[in-house]
């Protein structure tokens, strides 16, 4: 039988999923954190762009794109499991340069989202533009297409479902409501035939009850980075007692 290529391997982890079974993906900011994840024995990682940014030095949203190309290039060189990306809303590079770029990097996936500027895009435009991206990627790239109604002023259920299948049938692998309360994820994924990837968040439900409810892939944003370093600054208080 012929390997599956890492990408094939990755969109094969998202399917046949039980309700209360999502896939989960940790978020490492840098190799090592990666090679943690790894260890303890997940089958695939997902970068968060805020945590890469804190790694680097930058507030979320500032990474400049060859920075952020070459720290998803250390983190994907330092493991052995597919790794996807969170490439924000791809820099402003045109789709052919994107992918290229992307998978120069080694990911088997991104994350794409529908703002810019603190606004939403229009979701026909940026339909169109994921379609030239899946045109490009072909089946290289494991598509997440981030949803950003609940950030950007638009919390309605009505609407995420709209710009949801847009992106469905621009090509997009799995779609990601970013934010989206509970009570509505239920009907989001009925709403589309993709995987439905959930953040957990603060005071969010956890990973097992979002699977219940219609979540097939679950990230941490930014969260696990953020623990790590209230960790960190634990000890460095405990050693500055010392």
């Amino acid at each position: 039988m012929a390997q599956l290529s890492p990408a094939a391997a990755f969109r094969a982890l998202h399917q046949g999923r039980t309700p209360g079974d999502p896939l989960i993906l940790p978020g490492p900011w840098d190799a090592a954190s990666a090679r943690v994840f790894e260890e303890a024995g997940f089958p695939a990682l997902a970068t968060p762009s805020a945590g890469v940014a804190a790694s680097l030095g930058y507030e979320d949203g500032s990474t400049p794109a060859d920075e952020m190309f070459a720290a998803v290039t250390r983190i994907v060189r330092s493991v052995s499991v597919p790794v996807s990306a969170d490439i924000e809303g791809g820099y402003g590079l045109d789709p052919k340069e994107l992918v290229d770029r992307l998978l120069e990097t080694g990911a088997v996936g991104c994350n794409l989202e529908d703002s810019a500027q603190g606004a939403l895009k229009d979701p026909a435009r940026h339909a169109d533009w994921l379609a030239e991206v899946r045109a490009e990627a072909g089946d290289r790239l494991f598509i997440n297409a981030r949803v950003d109604t609940y950030i950007r002023g638009l919390p309605e259920l009505d609407a995420t479902i709209a710009r949801a299948r847009a992106y469905v049938a621009a090509g997009a692998d799995g779609v990601y409501p970013f934010a989206a309360p509970a009570e509505h994820l239920p009907e989001i994924a009925k709403a589309v035939p993709i995987p439905v990837n959930m953040a957990v968040l603060p005071d969010a439900p956890g990973p097992r009850r979002l699977g219940e409810l219609g979540a097939g892939r679950i990230t941490f944003g930014p969260g696990l980075q953020i623990r790590a370093t209230n960790a960190l600054r634990d000890i460095a208080r405990q050693v500055r007692e010392l």
